[in-house]
């Protein structure tokens, strides 16, 4: 369908201009534009020369052809496992006798306790620290790169472990520092899942963006292993090796980003092709000048200039930008929003007290728990690509409800024989055990990687760190909220808090099927183009992308609306699928 042009007005003049790439011949034609940037003089290749592969889903077909890069997102997804690692620990530091004796208030028979607000401090500052690192940090990832970004915060997070580490009876000094290595986990938790969905294909991205939930998964576990062996000390060792160990995570992390291919898309978007052809070179294992490279690098920039059209402030973007961007910052801060009310974290920060309560060894309870978040992450890994996103959540959504019914109702109608400070029942504490296995195994398996993978792919790349960052920011305020007054509602009303996450659960199931798209097998450009159509969320799973052709007629379009402000937005791979809306 043709559209026709009266008048265009020259662009406005960027500030540093990214070569032209064209989608059909793979070649790169560098302009001179603005020098304050470099622009590379690549030599033109002629479309799939020499008969080989003509983009990178051609070339990777089986798991070996995929090891490379899947190496490097693992070294990336270790950030969770910093994250994961401190849940793990400071759950059991609030039971243990020299935590206590330091940090915690001194009743009159000479025992220690910790009060509900120094409890809620203690734990759920953490989170608060994770809020604003989400928000801030980030932005050096945009400034510098995914990679530097990353470096950045593990800076931030030894600081922190060296104000904890020295704490010697003051409270408030180990919340300070809490406070700082939460900062830095936040900013990981939006770069991390960025950085591998802007590097993966788009055939393993969900899988890889997964990867992350199974790091952390693996550090709270660990972290369960290892204060279960500590808290035979008398001593500060009990918690302070534990702390001591996060010196070494920190440091891996940041050594393992040395030598880390920078984001391709990042790239890219700041003109440095010649880097962007080695990056993608490196993370597939071909040469630089494969015309698969080519292929890759044209179809970002592609996705790049449609979004550059749309001009305008990034954070107005936000709010007025197309296709829908506001409607998917809305998504991003509901699906972070119902990870945390799922309830995973009432097990998680408070597994050691709730399963003490219940006279239950609540050591041991843990790293029960711990082996099944672990376990059931594969299960994640599996199914995120193989099922889709939005099943993947559907199913743990009607599974968790049920389990959670199940735990509330037993923990507050059978568990206590004689009122909440006498004996309990062991077959209802067996079945609290079992139902919390099957509980966590679900939301492991679904909703824990599923909301990373979703919300990781939501965003154009031109709004996608401050949007991610925002969605992240409410996952960490829910968490404060969280850890912060459980301590106070389960002294009030028990395990009767187990119906609001219930209420919650139930909320999710028709939020996600008449709310959340599938993006399964798309690429990132493609996920916009996707919210370009209109498509309808619970039709998503059958739309056909347009292609390669199409794509560069809608940049065409989007370009010539952006400059002379006349016309809806139409082009052939609008019409092409109006069925699907």
């Amino acid at each position: 369908m043709a559209k026709s042009v009266t008048s265009v007005e020259p662009a406005p003049e960027q500030p540093a201009a990214a070569p032209q790439l064209s989608s059909t011949d793979h070649s790169i034609e560098a302009f001179d534009g603005n020098t304050e940037k470099p622009v590379d003089d690549s030599p033109v290749l002629p479309a799939n020369a020499g008969g080989e592969p003509e983009s990178l889903e051609d070339i990777n077909r089986g798991w070996k052809d995929y090891l490379p890069i899947s190496i490097l997102c693992c070294m990336i997804a270790f950030g969770g496992f910093v994250f994961g690692f401190d849940t793990g620990t400071i759950s059991g530091f609030v039971n243990m006798s020299d935590f206590q004796r330091r940090f915690a208030s001194r009743a009159a028979d000479g025992t220690y306790y910790f009060t509900n607000v120094r409890t809620g401090l203690v734990i759920g500052i953490f989170n608060a620290g994770c809020a604003i690192g989400a928000f801030i940090i980030p932005k050096a990832g945009d400034l510098w790169g995914r990679r530097v970004g990353i470096m950045i915060a593990m800076i931030i997070y030894i600081c922190g472990l060296i104000v904890q580490i020295a704490s010697q009876y003051a409270w408030y000094q180990y919340m300070i520092g809490r406070i700082i290595t939460g900062i830095a986990v936040g900013a990981l938790s939006v770069l991390c899942p960025l950085f591998i969905s802007e590097t993966s294909p788009k055939k393993i991205r969900g899988t890889l963006v997964v990867c992350f939930q199974l790091m952390i998964t693996l550090g709270i576990f660990i972290g369960y292993c290892v204060v279960y062996r500590t808290r035979h000390y008398d001593n500060s060792r009990q918690w302070r090796i534990p702390v001591g160990l996060c010196f070494a995570w920190a440091l891996f992390l940041l050594i393992g980003m040395v030598p880390m291919p920078e984001s391709p898309r990042y790239l890219v978007s700041k003109g440095y092709i010649e880097r962007a052809k080695k990056s993608i070179a490196k993370s597939n294992k071909v040469s630089p000048e494969h015309p698969a490279v080519y292929s890759e690098i044209a179809l970002i920039q592609t996705g790049i200039d449609r979004e550059s059209s749309e001009g305008g402030n990034v954070w107005k973007e936000l709010f007025t930008g197309k296709p829908k961007i506001f409607y998917r910052l809305f998504l991003g801060i509901m699906l972070q929003s119902l990870q945390q009310l799922t309830g995973d974290n009432y097990y998680f920060y408070y597994g050691t007290t709730i399963f003490k309560a219940a006279h239950i060894d609540s050591f041991k309870a843990s790293i029960i728990l711990g082996v099944v978040n672990f376990g059931f992450t594969f299960v994640g890994i599996y199914v995120i690509d193989k099922f889709g996103r939005r099943r993947c959540l559907l199913v743990g959504s009607t599974g968790m409800s049920i389990f959670m019914l199940i735990y509330t109702l037993v923990g507050s109608q059978s568990l206590y024989l004689h009122g909440q400070h006498g004996p309990t029942d062991k077959s209802s504490g067996d079945a609290l055990i079992f139902v919390s296995v099957m509980f966590i195994a679900f939301f492991a398996s679904t909703w824990a990687g599923g909301c990373y993978a979703i919300v990781s792919e939501l965003y154009p790349s031109r709004v996608r760190t401050p949007a991610m960052a925002i969605a992240t920011l409410s996952n960490w305020i829910w968490g404060f909220l969280i850890s912060f007054f459980t301590s106070f509602i389960t002294t009030a009303i028990g395990f009767y808090l187990g119906f609001v996450f219930f209420g919650c659960l139930l909320f999710s199931i028709p939020f996600v099927y008449f709310c959340v798209s599938e993006t399964k097998g798309l690429s990132l450009e493609e996920v916009d183009l996707m919210y370009y159509e209109n498509v309808l969320p619970w039709k998503s799973s059958k739309w056909v992308p347009p292609t390669k052709a199409e794509q560069k007629a809608a940049t065409s379009w989007a370009a010539h609306d952006a400059v002379s402000s006349r016309g809806s937005r139409r082009g052939s791979f609008v019409s092409r699928n109006t069925s699907n809306a």
